[in-house]
């Protein structure tokens, strides 16, 4: 029996009253964020341009852009809102995966969960199937996967996609296997296009690719079942003979749910995860020394992970993007104010010249010798020198929210949510959503839930895409 026929077993056989309770919970609250970030990232210049280019329509197609009056084909809706779910930054992730774990699959599951009319529950089944499957082949893979150059949220989560959609439409064992052998010639996403829309790219690809392969699937196309081990095959190809481990995906499958236990890691702030470290280390140095004011300080040293320092050494972002894949910039937005928030990724905001100047004095190198343990990748820690000579120092080992042992509060998550929803629903509309978000799983019909996110008249955002 090939890799993608086991696997494939493993997610039909996946099924609400056999999961833990836990599993589809964490699946809710990554239904919700992510919900949020597409929401909040709609109107960007990177989602509307897709939207323009594949031409949406408003003619009672079958799955809805999120936040506006337009519907389109599922195909489309999860291609551009799963564009809209990652250029923000400010989606999970999944350490496993290695990726952006719930915006290449929310996307997907939404647009189909409305063409076919499935419940809450399928969805959250599904998130977690996909999940599972993202983060064991994850393991088979990284880290030489992620060092290659590869963007496994969607090199690898195509495969999350594909799974959880096979799971949300009842796919058999062997649909499940074809869809999972698709996918692997729709896996794509270079590192290179870090720091620019094509990054967001990646996910609404990814979205729609694992997507296609289930449908595909489900109609009778066919493919390789042997399309990952063959010599050929995905883990040759990508990693190359030798660099894979691909006993890793049923080692653990389940013992327990990925999505249990570590969990995916959620965002407080809308940048890079890389950077997460040490903003939390600069925030920490405001809280309890600050505030501070630019024209007092001679220089900033960020210590980072150089596997992390290596896509967001930005000392001078240009664009809005690269800013957010700059670690001087986003440790010097959170030394000067106290905070990293949406608009502090602004087009105006890192050409402020307050923030121009202090961003010659923000040094980011690698953690030096001896810092840190070589395992500590998410660690970072951020040094102020003063121009009366003092220095002040704070160390983060790994960024709140990063597994569910240091989980972000429910409340900061709710409103992280409301916060992102309010920038394009109405607030009495964020209330009912986010109402009903709390009981997603008792939904009936996503299609009936989807109602909730359509917004009539949205000026800014019809006109771009009609």
């Amino acid at each position: 029996m090939t890799l993608a026929q086991q696997i494939a077993e493993r997610v039909v056989a996946m099924r609400a009253d056999n999961l833990p309770k836990a599993a589809l919970d964490w699946s809710k609250v990554g239904v919700m964020d992510t919900l949020g970030c597409i929401l909040a990232g709609l109107s960007e210049e990177g989602p509307m341009t897709v939207a323009e280019v594949i031409g949406v329509q408003l003619n009672g197609s079958e799955s809805l852009v999120l936040g506006t009056a337009s519907r389109t084909s599922p195909l489309d809706a999860a291609l551009i809102n799963g564009v809209a779910a990652h250029v923000l930054d400010y989606d999970n992730g999944g350490a496993n995966m290695g990726g952006h774990a719930s915006a290449v699959m929310v996307p997907a599951l939404l647009a189909a969960a409305e063409a076919f009319d499935c419940s809450g529950e399928d969805v959250l089944v599904a998130h977690a199937a996909g999940f599972e499957t993202g983060s064991q082949l994850g393991r088979a893979v990284h880290p030489m996967h992620y060092e290659s150059g590869w963007h496994p949220t969607s090199t690898v989560g195509v495969f999350a996609v594909a799974a959880a959609c096979s799971s949300l439409l009842k796919l058999t064992a062997e649909q499940t296997t074809t869809a999972l052998a698709i996918s692997t010639s729709l896996a794509a996403g270079t590192k290179a296009n870090f720091g620019t829309m094509v990054k967001s790219l990646h996910v609404g690809q990814c979205a729609r690719g694992g997507l296609m392969a289930a449908l595909l699937a489900r109609k009778g196309f066919t493919a390789n079942p042997d399309a990952f081990g063959h010599k050929q095959g995905y883990f040759n190809l990508f990693n190359g003979p030798g660099k894979f481990h691909a006993e890793k995906v049923l080692e653990t499958w389940g013992a327990p749910l990925d999505i249990v236990e570590p969990g995916a890691a959620y965002k407080l702030y809308p940048c890079c995860y890389s950077t997460h470290a040490a903003v939390e280390a600069a925030l920490n140095l405001v809280r309890e020394h600050g505030p501070f004011k630019a024209d007092d300080i001679a220089r900033i040293d960020s210590y980072t992970a150089s596997q992390r320092l290596a896509h967001t050494d930005r000392p001078q972002p240009k664009t809005a993007l690269e800013a957010k894949f700059s670690v001087q910039y986003c440790v010097a937005r959170a030394v000067l104010d106290g905070h990293v928030v949406l608009q502090d990724f602004d087009p105006t905001a890192f050409n402020e010249p307050v923030m121009q100047s202090l961003l010659t004095r923000v040094h980011a190198t690698p953690h030096l010798a001896g810092q840190f343990e070589p395992d500590q990748l998410m660690a970072a820690e951020v040094k102020i020198t003063f121009k009366d000579g003092r220095s002040i120092a704070s160390r983060v080992m790994r960024p709140l929210g990063r597994t569910v042992e240091n989980p972000i509060p429910p409340a900061l998550l709710k409103a992280k949510f409301e916060d992102c929803a309010a920038s394009v629903l109405p607030v009495a509309q964020v209330a009912k959503l986010s109402q009903a978000l709390d009981q997603f799983e008792a939904v009936s019909s996503v299609r009936d839930f989807m109602r909730l996110l359509e917004v009539p008249s949205t000026p800014k955002v019809q006109r771009k895409i009609a």
